[in-house]
């Protein structure tokens, strides 16, 4: 699948038809640029409208196709981003079940949602309305997973972060605290090269320390967490010592109901956000395919707004899709130039030449004597 397309239209000549300049397009492109795809883009008769009004409307239609590209790649990017996390697989983006590529090369205009009839700018309107509630519909959907995924990620930094700051509760089991009316047992926290220090000096620290009650609990590659025994007298004057010699004493009381409650909140928050995953996941693949079927239909609309514009009235130009490789732009340029009204051609290749460029219709960046704009499907 190719990810940049051309949507161009030729001016179809008064002692030609579009069969003709068709079957010119499709030889010279077999003949000189034989692996460029080049398909027919099919453009219903639209109502033409005013001059003032496609003059109007081609103001804003290069922004407007700015726009829905963006929501569109933004769509395709989440996408992405959600199957990798599942370690899934986003190359089947379709629209109704046909792929996009195959979408865009055998479009058909959609006349229930879009009736011809309807004037250009409310079609277009309609369209960038539609596109943008999606958006809008993106931005609390992704706002609301990314609320999920920060709250698990704050779980998980505490259950796996630094000794000094990371919950104990799934480190210290009961049989590790001991409570009385006289003792107390403190959890304390050690450097990793201070352990012997530790080990050597935590006895003293206090009068009332029960002997050899430290025991190792965990280390990571910062700390140690070590546990102390110790009269309930004399817990705030160890604290004090403990500091005062470097170590850490963590604030920590053993509860088997808050244990158990933390962790039913995590596994919950870890069905919340797979559930949410998978319903934004779906919602991403459906918006996708109709973001980019409207936007197609605003491809459209431009291509026949840009050619009344350029070649006049009555419509009469021949619409196409082709896929270009880099080494081959060029060439195609050049046949989709000569098959160009040669005197409008002449016009527009002195002025590029001479002046950098004359300006294209709806703020092209690029100035051809025909009319085409660039569909950039990533």
């Amino acid at each position: 699948m190719a990810n940049r397309y051309w949507v161009v239209s030729l001016p179809v000549q008064n002692s030609s038809s579009h069969s003709t300049l068709w079957n010119q397009l499709q030889q010279q492109i077999s003949h000189h640029s034989f692996d460029t795809p080049l398909h027919r883009f099919n453009i219903p008769n639209l109502r033409v409208g005013t001059l003032d009004s496609l003059l109007s409307l081609s103001d804003d239609l290069a922004k407007s196709n700015n726009f829905m590209e963006g929501v569109s790649h933004k769509i395709r990017r989440q996408i992405e981003e959600l199957e990798r996390v599942s370690g899934g697989d986003s190359g089947g983006l379709t629209v109704d079940g046909v792929p996009v590529d195959s979408y865009l090369t055998r479009f058909v205009w959609d006349e229930a949602k879009y009736p011809t009839v309807s004037p250009l700018k409310e079609i277009v309107d309609g369209i960038h309305g539609q596109v943008a509630k999606i958006e809008d519909d993106l931005k609390v959907r992704v706002s609301e997973y990314n609320n999920i995924r920060s709250q698990l990620n704050a779980i998980n930094r505490k259950q796996t972060g630094s000794l000094a700051v990371r919950d104990l509760s799934n480190l210290v089991k009961p049989e590790d605290i001991v409570t009385s009316e006289h003792l107390t047992t403190l959890l304390a926290i050690v450097s990793k090269y201070s352990q012997k220090d530790w080990l050597s000096s935590y006895e003293t620290l206090t009068s009332y320390v029960v002997p050899r009650s430290s025991k190792k609990l965990f280390e990571d590659n910062e700390y140690a967490l070590y546990t102390v025994t110790l009269f309930n007298r004399d817990a705030d004057n160890f604290r004090t010592s403990a500091r005062e010699k470097g170590f850490q004493i963590r604030d920590f009381e053993f509860s088997p109901e808050t244990h158990e409650s933390r962790k039913q909140e995590l596994e919950k928050l870890v069905q919340d956000q797979e559930s949410l995953r998978g319903s934004l996941l779906q919602w991403c693949y459906t918006s996708y395919g109709e973001v980019f079927s409207s936007w197609m239909h605003f491809c459209a609309v431009r291509l026949f707004t840009e050619s009344i514009l350029r070649y006049g009235l009555p419509p009469s130009f021949l619409a196409s899709v082709l896929a270009p490789s880099t080494k081959a732009e060029k060439k195609v340029r050049s046949i989709l130039e000569g098959l160009s009204d040669s005197t409008n051609s002449a016009y527009w290749k002195t002025e590029d030449e001479v002046g950098g460029g004359v300006a294209g219709l709806a703020g092209d960046a690029d100035a051809h004597p025909y009319v085409s704009f660039t569909v950039n499907l990533i």
